[in-house]
Order: C-alpha cells, then sequence, then structure tokens
C-alpha cells in the first residue's frame, strides 16, 4: 500500500472522527488552495478517490465501527429494559434475538426441488 501523507491522514482521520463535510475536513488537514486554483474540497474530494486513501478509510471505519459496537450494543438493552413504548421493547428484543443468531425465519415463497411422480389409475 502507498504511504499517506500527513494531509491525507488527517483528511481521513477527520472525516472518520468527526463525520463532518468534506469540505470541514479539508480545512482541519490543511487543504488551501490546490493546483489551478481549485479549492481545498476539490483537491481533498479527489484525494478521498485514490485508491490507497480509500483503503485507510475503510480501515479507520471498521476501527472505529468496532469500538461503537459495545456501546450500540448496550444502548438496545437499556432500550429493553427502560423504554416507555412496548414497541421500542419489543424491537430491541427482536434486534438482540437477530444479533444472537435467533432471527425467525424469513417468510416468502420456498421453492424445493425434487421429483414429483402422479400415477392416475380411471380403470
Amino acid at each position: 500500500m502507498t504511504d499517506l501523507t500527513d494531509k491525507q491522514k488527517a483528511l481521513v482521520d477527520t472525516l472518520v472522527a468527526d463525520g463532518g463535510t468534506i469540505k470541514d475536513a479539508a480545512l482541519t488537514a490543511g487543504y488551501s488552495q490546490g493546483h489551478g486554483g481549485e479549492s481545498g474540497r476539490v483537491v481533498a474530494s479527489k484525494t478521498l478517490r485514490l485508491p490507497h486513501v480509500q483503503e485507510y478509510m475503510r480501515q479507520q471505519m471498521m476501527m472505529s465501527f468496532g469500538m461503537a459496537s459495545p456501546k450500540a450494543f448496550n444502548r438496545i438493552v437499556h432500550l429493553l429494559d427502560h423504554a416507555n413504548s412496548e414497541h421500542v421493547q419489543l424491537e430491541a428484543s427482536k434486534e438482540i434475538l437477530n444479533r444472537g443468531g435467533f432471527a425467525p425465519p424469513k417468510s416468502g415463497i420456498s421453492l424445493h426441488t425434487g421429483e414429483v411422480s402422479i400415477n392416475i389409475d380411471l380403470g
């Protein structure tokens, strides 16, 4: 993988951490005017399309998701135990069961393949 510049790393880190706009992240990361008078936002947008920058962003997002997962799970458990609405409690229960591998069977048309033979004896 190609090494990222400090600016590229700062751009991705700002976007992943803050979830703001590319324009705001570009300013924070130090992108100003680019070649040919392009704005910092335009240069940052082009930077974000580079494969090695996209790979770094994917890695950072996966790490961020991993760090947020326990918090999200605890929030669902809190809703299960403390929500005033029975509907919210039910949805939290379903979500916990689904995530635990206890999802209900998918409804819809089932197609079973095999051989079927019918003999009609009329006489």
